[in-house]
């Protein structure tokens, strides 16, 4: 029988199919950080039950961890609170964390590939929306709420009802200074926010066989943008280069056993989707958001579309915007670089290429937060660090920042913000803030410039 990438993982993870009803889906691993987590903790200590694989959970502190002066007491109470709560659960229950400091600690999307811990074939949840991120392996992976938490802590399993199957291909080569998260913005724009709902996503052809690990991060983390509840990209030499010899990967003759079992993974040629989307690569340009849901994108350059839609016109009100309107030379005032989509060493590296030697538009505040003290250290020993702080950029400490302004990384009402994070919505950066997302590339250009350019001429 013929099966997909999503159906072999859930078919060799499902513990008990009911009849006519919901699944027994086994879960490999249990990320979850200082938000999400307490109240499940607090249910389990309520109905009396232990936590049943400890060994298969992995902490870390991100979401509203402050990104300056780290090695000093946190100063927000709730922060401080949520923070020592982790810490006390995690050690009541024996669970691994990454607490603020550590030189693992980082956003949990970003540390868990890079330590190893997420790989191919797997089941992944967290008490997090984009924990489709680590579908880029070939894994099932998607966000729980916190009762959800409490299940996974209490069974290691999920009760859930099995999503369809959907495929995007993208074929072709894609142009200069188009990167994945274009790719993706393009996508939501193409088939809108809701595309995806009770779908899960694989991405296939030219254009993700070709893209780096933390390209393929980047497209699947956004897969719940559209709607779906996760999203794919099968195994290949690509992602086992990429595992191989971290900290959590399997070690001599148990990464060739499961060598030879993730190569088993991907998609049969004959295999049946519910759903299936095609798109030619040469189509793709550079993107930026114009409006307040991800979908609402356009190449840089063209007039943002009309429409009768309320819900529309209040968007665009809200983002002081006109429909015909053009966003290139638009002023702007805050550059973001960071988040679970874009804050791996990748994507600084290419911010950094494109603003060595220049310097940012006086009237602009530019953070650059790095996903993970790790990556926080290749910024520092591949010299990026000299080359953004001579540009006159900030560089912040790891943590989730101004993606979604849990801390004091907040956006000014009113004012406009080129993010390379996932969401738009309205106060999503700050109450009132205005966010145009877009890739790493466009936000440095757009921090020289002062305002949304073109890349052309930054491409060397």
């Amino acid at each position: 029988m013929v099966k997909t990438l999503f159906d072999k993982v859930w078919d060799a993870h499902l513990v008990e199919q009911m009849d006519n009803g919901p699944s027994i889906l086994y879960i490999d691993k249990h990320l979850i950080h200082e938000v999400t987590s307490p109240q499940a903790f607090q249910e389990l200590e309520d109905r009396g039950i232990e936590l049943f694989r400890p060994d298969q959970v992995v902490a870390t502190a991100d979401h509203n961890t402050p990104t300056l002066d780290q090695d000093k007491p946190v100063k927000d109470p709730l922060s401080k609170k949520q923070l020592q709560q982790l810490t006390d659960n995690c050690h009541k229950h024996g669970i691994t964390l990454y607490g603020l400091g550590h030189e693992y600690n980082g956003i949990v999307h970003v540390m868990a590939p890079e330590l190893g811990i997420t790989q191919p074939g797997m089941t992944m949840v967290c008490g997090d929306s984009h924990t489709s991120t680590h579908g880029a392996f070939g894994s099932i992976a998607f966000g729980i709420g916190t009762s959800q938490v409490a299940q996974v802590f209490a069974s290691q399993s999920l009760l859930l009802t099995k999503p369809k199957t959907m495929r995007i291909t993208v074929n072709g080569t894609l142009g200069k200074g188009v990167l994945p998260k274009d790719v993706i913005l393009y996508i939501i724009a193409q088939i809108g926010t809701n595309a995806g709902t009770g779908y899960f996503c694989e991405y296939a052809g030219d254009v993700f066989a070709q893209m780096s690990m933390e390209g393929r991060m980047t497209v699947c983390n956004m897969s719940i943008e559209m709607g779906a509840r996760g999203g794919m990209i099968a195994p290949d030499q690509t992602t086992f280069e990429y595992v191989q010899g971290r900290p959590y990967a399997p070690k001599g003759e148990a990464w060739e056993e499961k060598l030879t079992h993730w190569k088993t993974l991907p998609t049969d040629a004959d295999a049946i989707f519910d759903k299936e989307y095609f798109f030619d690569a040469k189509d793709i340009a550079p993107m930026v958001t114009y409006g307040t849901n991800p979908g609402m994108g356009v190449k840089i350059g063209a007039n943002i579309p009309e429409s009768e839609d309320a819900s529309f016109a209040k968007s665009l009100r809200y983002m002081g915007l006109t429909p015909g309107q053009s966003l290139l030379n638009h002023p702007i005032d805050y550059v973001f670089i960071g988040s679970c989509t874009n804050s791996r060493i990748e994507d600084f590296r290419v911010a950094a290429n494109a603003v060595k030697g220049r310097q940012k538009a006086a009237h602009v505040v530019a953070w650059l937060v790095p996903g993970s003290k790790q990556v926080e250290a290749q910024i520092e020993q591949e010299g990026l660090k000299t080359i953004f702080e001579a540009a006159g950029f900030k560089l912040r400490q790891p943590g989730c920042s101004a993606c979604l302004a849990m801390n004091e990384d907040k956006v000014p009402e009113g004012a406009y913000c080129v993010s390379t994070s996932n969401r738009n919505f309205e106060g999503r950066q700050g109450q009132g803030a205005r966010t145009l997302l877009a890739s790493p590339l466009v936000a440095a250009i757009s921090a020289i410039e002062g305002k949304i350019s073109t890349v052309d001429a930054y491409l060397n």
